[in-house]
Order: C-alpha cells, then structure tokens, then sequence
C-alpha cells in the first residue's frame, strides 16, 4: 500500500509541475495548511473524502486514486535509519545535537510527557536576512503527560 501512495505522490509532483501550481495555491484550494496538504499528497497523511474530491479535481485523479488518498498510510517514508538526503540529513542532525536538550527542557517546563505530533501545528516561513534568507520552522505540538498507573 505503501508503494502505491508513494506513486501517486509522484504523480501529483508531476502533475503539481506540469500546471505550474505552488504548495501554497494547492493548500489554499483544498483549504488546509501548505504543510499538511504537501504531507497528504506525497502519502504520509490521509484527507476526508471531501478534501480528497477537491483533489481529485484539481489533479485529474481517478476513484481509485482518490480513494487512495483518504487511506490511512504506513507513516515514516525515508529509505534508510539515517537520512542521506541533505536537507532532510540535516534535520537528523538538529535531533542528534539538540535533541537531549530539547528534551531537557521541555521536561523542565512541563514535566514527564512527550510533543504530540497528533495534535500538531507547523508552519514554514521564509525570513528574509542581509546575509541570506533564513528558514523559519514553527512547530507546534500539544503536551501529554505520561500517565502514571
């Protein structure tokens, strides 16, 4: 199942090329966040049947396609345990360097728990700098305590 929604990402990045569309003009007509939408439509999250249609739509998708696309999906689409892909690599290395600190503190102001990335919020910005335009990453997560039993 995997294989076919990754398939169907690719077709949608080709067809996304071929009518000159951005992530931002595709979230805007699906009315969800560039983030979620770009999620959804390369195979790692699934949208309401509603939100599918409107991608269907837009895409030229067939039924069997657009069911595909409301599916639940086997999360987690890297090759390998170790990004070798750079830009993503180095979101690997933010974890590695910075992570026990995030945990650290996180544990500091909240307590034992984890950052649901269920009830989850992102955002993406470019923000303009005099030495080169940075990346602004918003994330956005709801706490949840571990439970004690």
């Amino acid at each position: 199942m995997n294989e076919a929604k990754t398939a169907l990402g690719q077709k949608i990045l080709r067809l996304k090329r071929e009518r000159g569309l951005s992530w931002s003009e595709i979230a805007a007509r699906l009315g969800h966040a560039p983030v979620f939408v770009c999620a959804a439509l390369l195979g790692q999250m699934s949208l309401t049947e509603e939100t599918a249609q409107k991608a269907a739509a837009l895409f030229g998708l067939d039924a069997e396609e657009t069911a595909l696309l409301t599916e639940i999906p086997y999360r987690g689409a890297l090759p390998t345990a170790v990004p070798t892909d750079p830009l993503i690599y180095r979101f690997y290395e933010l974890i590695q360097v910075y992570g026990t600190a995030w945990k650290e503190l996180i544990g500091e102001e909240f307590g034992d728990g984890i950052m649901s990335a269920i009830d989850f919020d992102m955002a993406l910005e470019r923000q303009p700098d005099q030495k080169g335009d940075r990346v602004k990453l918003t994330l956005s997560g709801k706490f949840l305590p571990y439970k004690r039993y």
